[in-house]
């Protein structure tokens, strides 16, 4: 092989590894603009996270402080304040469906009808009327 042969072949295996050396820091380039990305892309979800959180907080803490107010309006109400309580199967069998169901609760105290203010024993109340 002559000279100039020789030269040109060693020309071409050195922009042959030069190329490679180009492309390999191409690709470690890459790499770490990726891995740069995602730590970026990280911190900013964390971010926001926090900041849609402390946002959602003071959105919400004037509804909640309502809410804690009502709660305790509602249990300063006066427990004897009369209430309805509907005849079951289960409790007051004899009185579904009967027109002379009052079924208010005063005091914690049932008052079941005035014919019977505690309720009959059985199904078969003889003072039934349909409703």
């Amino acid at each position: 092989m002559e000279e100039w042969q020789k030269d040109l072949m060693g020309i071409v295996e050195t922009v042959a590894e030069e190329v490679e050396r180009f492309f390999q820091g191409m690709n470690d380039m890459v790499d770490s603009f990726f891995d740069l990305t995602e730590e970026l892309t990280e911190q900013v979800q964390n971010n926001i996270a926090a900041d849609v959180e402390q946002y959602l907080q003071e959105i919400s803490a004037p509804f909640l402080e309502i809410y804690w107010e009502l709660e305790d309006v509602v249990a300063d109400v006066d427990p004897g304040f009369p209430y309805s309580v509907e005849p079951t199967p289960e409790q007051n069998p004899a009185c579904v469906g009967c027109t002379n169901y009052h079924g208010q609760v005063y005091s914690g105290n049932l008052l079941v009808c005035a014919m019977h203010p505690h309720g009959w024993d059985d199904q078969n109340c003889p003072d039934w009327e349909q409703e």
